[in-house]
């Protein structure tokens, strides 16, 4: 178990959080949420000792461990990946350590034999016999091989990197696990290992992710950062949403009707407070009026965008064939002779390789050209394609009214400011220069920019990668209310599953399978994984 007791943190005259008293307690998983900039990460940090509170305090049990998701991926360069992973636990890893000294000296005294026994003792108690193993096992469920745990970490990619050390916070047990944004950087399958690790893990986990589905699957409660506070909610991720949403219009529906009733009080009041007759009336109503009194509505300071993408022309039946389409970079083949089509309604979800998977969206969206085949899109056919790698577009100072204006068939400064406003970039906002865009403000702007075209199809590449939760769930309620057809790929899996009609699997060598099915049966398809690793 792991709590606060009035935990404030301030910078200056900003306040992050003040005055939280919050228990986390074994057995539970918490979900941290709130918008960004509201202090998730900083609130983890003041949990694992890393940051200093202003006032208040953590208080963890004497005897608990506490293993957090470390963010550096350049402090353990010079180590193994496998012992990297061992550090994990620093008390098994500084015994491991102690003991490997002792044994290597050459004048092995008495006095180090008797260290050495207690030594061995507690080395075995912890674990320490089945270390190298379980350190093992943990870097093979998240994709890393044998033939790679002896290798140097600074020798692996970036990727793999991030592995490693999602693999030393989850080893050895810890009592309390503190981890942020654990699935970044992970693929489908490693992320699903991790829920399922989470799940049968018996001690308390408080988790920051971006992740609804992986969110859904292993949080037992919520504790959502808001108004300077932590507030902690029983139930998913889901669960919270769909019933502070419903809350929220509850309240506003009680308070319009409290209006107007306030407002048929005061008409009556002015009426007849001058008439005799009706004096004594007017008079009670006054009573009953002051005594009506607007619940204090405190909306979220999370911000929703308004992501809608609205067709002028309807799709025929037919949308898009290509043919013999095949490309290969740096002598890998991507994919070989693919045909598709894709008629109205539908919506392809391309998965496999990153890269191949990449490279056929940028063939799709027009921004390359297959080695072989060729593409054809039905007359009726208005394209926007979102890229992976936004950067060209931003590489200007141009604000950002002006940079939306140059993707607008009507410049007007208005018009243009309407679709800004819908993506939360409103009054001086609108006039930030677009070289100086954070991720997820890069993305948000692309949305306006297709938004403008009024496609019918889009290609789509990691849409949601760079957004928060409320962008992700804007983009996707915007999507399911989508008329036109789509191809995409994402490696949110709660995003593909509520979209994907369709799955085309990009394999080995070339190779893929167009599959007639859901994200969620493609998941679960015994074979899937066979013809991904052959």
């Amino acid at each position: 178990m792991i709590s606060t007791d009035k935990l404030t943190l301030q910078f200056g005259a900003r306040i992050l959080f003040e005055n939280v008293d919050a228990k986390f307690t074994p057995g539970n998983c918490y979900g941290l949420i709130g918008a960004n900039g509201a202090g998730k990460s900083t609130f983890l940090r003041c949990l694992s000792g890393a940051q200093e509170p202003t006032s208040g305090q953590v208080i963890v049990p004497p005897g608990m461990r506490i293993s957090t998701l470390r963010q550096d991926h350049f402090a353990y360069d010079e180590v193994t990946a496998l012992q990297t992973v061992i550090m994990g636990h620093s008390r098994l890893h500084a015994l491991m350590t102690e003991k490997d000294a002792l044994y290597a000296k050459p004048d092995f005294s008495d006095e180090d034999g008797l260290r050495a026994a207690e030594l061995e003792t507690e080395f075995s108690d912890l674990g320490g016999w089945d270390a190298e193993a379980n350190a093992a096992a943990l870097l093979g469920a998240l994709g890393i091989g044998a033939d790679r745990h002896a290798n140097l970490v600074k020798d692996l990619s970036d990727g793999e990197k991030v592995r490693v050390l999602l693999a030393q916070a989850l080893f050895g047990d810890p009592d309390i696990l503190l981890l942020d944004e654990p699935t970044n950087h992970l693929d489908v399958d490693s992320i699903l290992w991790l829920e399922e690790f989470l799940l049968q893990f018996k001690n308390t986990v408080i988790v920051v992710s971006h992740d609804r589905h992986f969110l859904d699957r292993v949080c037992t409660h919520i504790a959502d950062v808001d108004y300077q506070k932590v507030q902690l909610y029983s139930g998913n991720y889901t669960f919270w949403y769909e019933t502070s949403q419903l809350a929220l219009r509850q309240k506003q529906d009680s308070n319009r009707k409290k209006e107007d009733q306030i407002k048929e009080l005061k008409t009556f009041i002015a009426r007849f407070s001058a008439n005799a007759s009706k004096s004594r009336q007017a008079s009670s109503r006054r009573t009953l009026l002051d005594k009506i009194e607007l619940d204090d509505i405190r909306p979220s300071s999370r911000k929703y965008p308004y992501i809608m993408f609205k067709p002028q022309k309807e799709l025929g039946k037919d949308v898009m064939r290509a043919e013999g389409l095949s490309k290969t970079v740096e002598g890998t083949v991507l994919f070989k002779d693919l045909r598709l089509t894709m008629g109205k309604g539908e919506r392809i979800a391309v998965v496999g390789d990153d890269r191949a998977v990449s490279a056929l969206l940028e063939v799709l969206g027009g921004a390359a050209q297959p080695d072989k085949g060729e593409i054809t899109w039905g007359r009726s056919v208005e394209l926007a394609y979102y890229p992976k790698d936004n950067t060209q577009f931003f590489q200007t100072s141009l604000n950002l009214v002006d940079w939306l204006r140059q993707y607008s068939k009507i410049p007007d400064e208005n018009f243009v400011r309407g679709f800004l406003g819908r993506m939360l970039f409103s009054g001086d906002e609108a006039k930030k220069s677009a070289n100086v865009l954070s991720g997820g403000e890069k993305v948000r702007c692309m949305f306006a920019r297709m938004m403008l075209q009024d496609p019918n199809c889009l290609v789509m590449d990691g849409p949601t990668n760079h957004l928060d939760l409320e962008s992700i769930t804007a983009l996707n309620n915007g999507l399911l209310q989508y008329e036109g057809s789509m191809v995409f790929a994402c490696h949110d899996v709660k995003f593909v599953e509520s979209l994907a009609n369709r799955i085309l699997e990009l394999g080995p060598d070339g190779t893929y399978f167009d599959l007639g099915m859901t994200y969620e049966q493609y998941l679960a398809d015994a074979g899937r994984l066979s013809r991904l690793h052959r």
